[in-house]
C-alpha cells in the first residue's frame, strides 16, 4: 500500500489503533541497511510504515539533490518482500505546501562536523523528521547509526520538544570489505568502489589516536578531499567520524572508539 497524502496516511493509522506503529524514515534507493531497520521495526511493532521522501530542505547542494537516486518501484518491491504495512511517499508539495514558513533548528549537537560543512542541512533534517512524526503518529522511529550525528540531532529534538515517540538506533551494516552501506555507493564507478573501503581502514587507524596517518591513508587511496576526520563526543559516546569525497561522491562513516 503506497500512500501519497497525509489524510490517507492518518486514516490508515487510525484504523490500526491500538496497534503499536513503527516508522522507518528514508529517502529511498533502499539497500540492506535500510531493510535491517525495517526488520528491527517489524520485530518490535505491530504495524510498520516506511517513508520515502527525498527531502529538498536538507540538501545544501542543488546538484547533490538532482543526482540523488530515485528508485521507488524497486524500493516498493523490496518493502513488499519484508511485509511492510504501508509506504508513505508524499510529493514535495504535500510536505511543504505553498506558504510553508516554519523551520525546526537544533543547536549544539548539530553545529560541528556535518553542520559546519553543510549549512542548513540539519535544520532540513529536523524539520522533515518532526513533520513525519506528526504525519505518521508513530510510536517508534528507527534510524541507522551510520548517520550518527543525525541520530543525535533527532534524539535531542524529541527530548526537547517532548514528542511522544521512541527513537531506536540500529547498527551500521557493512559490505564484506568494510564499506558502510549507503544509497550514495551506487554512484561510485567500479574503480572508485574498489578504493572506498580505505575509509573504513582509516577509521580503525584513527581509533588508535593517529589521525594524521589516517588522513594520509584516505588521500593515498585516491579520495579527492576530506571534510573532516575527528574523534568526537556526540550523544555521550566517543566516535571516530569522517566525511570524504571519492569520485565526486561524498561518503560519511563513523565507528565507536
Amino acid at each position: 500500500m503506497i500512500l501519497r497524502t497525509i489524510s490517507d496516511l492518518r486514516g490508515v493509522v487510525a484504523g490500526w489503533r491500538p496497534a503499536t506503529v513503527g516508522v522507518v524514515p528514508t529517502m529511498g534507493a533502499l539497500h540492506d541497511g535500510h531493510l535491517s531497520l525495517v526488520r528491527a521495526a517489524k520485530a518490535e511493532c505491530d504495524r510498520v510504515i516506511v517513508t520515502i521522501f527525498v527531502n529538498p530542505t536538507q540538501f545544501n547542494n542543488p546538484d547533490d539533490l538532482a543526482k540523488y537516486p530515485r528508485t521507488e518501484e524497486s524500493d516498493a518491491a523490496l518493502l513488499a518482500g519484508e511485509g511492510v504495512d504501508a509506504i508513505f511517499a508524499p510529493r514535495p508539495e504535500e510536505v511543504y505546501p505553498q506558504g510553508f514558513a516554519t523551520t525546526v533548528s537544533v543547536s549544539g549537537v548539530s553545529e560541528p562536523l556535518e553542520g559546519a560543512h553543510r549549512p542548513g542541512h540539519f535544520d532540513g533534517v529536523a524539520t522533515v523528521v518532526t513533520k513525519l512524526f506528526g504525519m505518521t503518529r508513530a510510536d517508534r522511529a528507527y534510524f541507522g547509526e551510520k548517520d550518527w550525528q543525525q541520530l543525535q540531532v533527532v534524539r535531542r529534538l524529541v527530548a526537547d520538544l517532548n514528542l511522544p515517540i521512541e527513537i531506536v538506533g540500529c547498527p551500521t551494516l557493512r559490505e564484506p570489505d568494510g564499506l558502510a552501506m549507503s544509497s550514495r555507493n551506487a554512484r561510485l564507478s567500479p574503480e572508485a568502489r574498489a578504493k572506498a573501503p580505505a575509509l573504513y581502514r582509516a577509521m580503525q587507524v584513527a581509533r588508535t589516536g593517529d589521525l594524521d596517518r589516517a588522513r594520509a591513508e584516505i588521500l593515498a587511496a585516491g579520495f579527492e578531499s576530506i571534510d573532516y576526520l575527528e574523534v568526537a563526543d556526540l550523544g555521550g559516546v566517543r566516535r571516530v567520524l569522517v566525511a570524504a569525497t571519492l569520485d565526486g561522491v561524498r561518503l560519511i562513516d563513523n565507528m565507536a572508539v
